[in-house]
């Protein structure tokens, strides 16, 4: 029957019982096949691992431009990891650095969570961030009320417009 016809005789779902088998043209059949994980890749959220570097002895403006790349991070949908790095005597302090990172969860506490505790990996002291689900919804209402803003000044402009008096020929001679 499928030759008759000029096409193939393809079993689509094998572990089935009994086995399914459709009669179909098996080039377009490959092509749908690779067209919907194109698009299924295509609408996958890619979430990818930044990281950010500190010192136990970081400067405050030093901090704050970190803490504002890091904030940037999570707003993007970024995992980030933070880390502190000791060198020399400074592994004797440690508490200076799970000092950073805990003021560093705390700044950030609104567009991420950490992943656990600080934790020691070497000479780096460690923890991760991920972004909260609603620092993208904060970012869409950000981008909307901008929106928002911009039409609302638009039409304070038509307003103005509106509101002008219209001079008339006979009413400027008369002044």
């Amino acid at each position: 029957m499928a030759e008759e016809k000029m096409l193939d005789l393809v079993e689509v779902a094998p572990q089935a019982n009994p086995p399914v088998c459709r009669i179909l043209d098996y080039g377009k059949y490959r092509y749908q096949l690779q067209k919907r994980e194109k698009d299924a890749r295509k609408k996958q959220k890619v979430q990818t691992l930044k990281e950010m570097k500190m010192r136990p002895k970081i400067d405050e403006h030093d901090y704050n431009f970190k803490v504002k790349a890091i904030k940037n991070f999570l707003e993007d949908g970024h995992r980030v990891k933070v880390s502190v790095f000791f060198r020399g005597r400074e592994m004797a302090f440690l508490n200076k650095g799970e000092e950073v990172l805990s003021r560093v969860v705390q700044d950030c506490s609104g567009l991420g969570r950490s992943e656990g505790r600080p934790r020691m990996e070497g000479r780096y002291m460690r923890i991760m961030m991920t972004p909260l689900p609603q620092a993208q919804l904060k970012q869409a209402e950000k981008s909307s009320a901008k929106d928002g803003s911009r039409k609302a000044s638009d039409n304070s402009r038509q307003a103005k417009n509106e509101t002008l008096p219209v001079m008339v020929p006979s009413q400027a001679s008369s002044e």
